[in-house]
């Protein structure tokens, strides 16, 4: 058995009540529901294109997940872009190390074109434009 809170959405297993209520965290409107009601919309992933939310009655619905604002569409490709090109920046610092030490093979001078080419490409991503990014393909190691 488990406990169901509308006002945080979350779930409680019934075991572990007291502990919840001693450390003063248990949901004042909780409620008991089933495990199928737990299994359905905790234990399983949700329907694809779906997110749990409260029903009218109180208990666990699943419902569409509602479209990103651009905003967040924005802020997800500066992460990216962001990530991108550190990764890019850890891949060129040891080939340029051997081009200015004069170690460097062909195959590291050809890496380290490919690499500078590839973030500066990153460099010149518009994020505005998320989610119609068309991110550049990161050389092969």
């Amino acid at each position: 058995m488990y406990y169901y809170s509308a006002k945080e959405n979350t779930f409680c297993p019934a075991e572990l009540k007291q502990s919840y209520i001693d450390a003063g965290s248990f949901p004042e409107d909780a409620i008991e529901v089933s495990d199928d009601v737990w299994l359905e919309f905790a234990g399983n992933p949700p329907p694809d294109g779906k997110e749990r939310a409260v029903g009218e009655a109180g208990l666990p619905v699943w419902v569409d997940i509602p479209p990103s604002r651009p905003q967040q569409r924005m802020d997800e490709a500066e992460r990216k872009k962001a990530t991108l090109m550190q990764k890019a920046s850890a891949a060129i610092a040891p080939l340029q190390d051997a081009v200015d030490l004069d170690m460097a093979t062909e195959a590291e001078r050809a890496q380290l074109v490919a690499w500078k080419t590839y973030r500066v490409l990153l460099n010149r991503v518009d994020i505005s434009k998320a989610p119609d990014i068309a991110w550049p393909e990161a050389p092969k190691r």
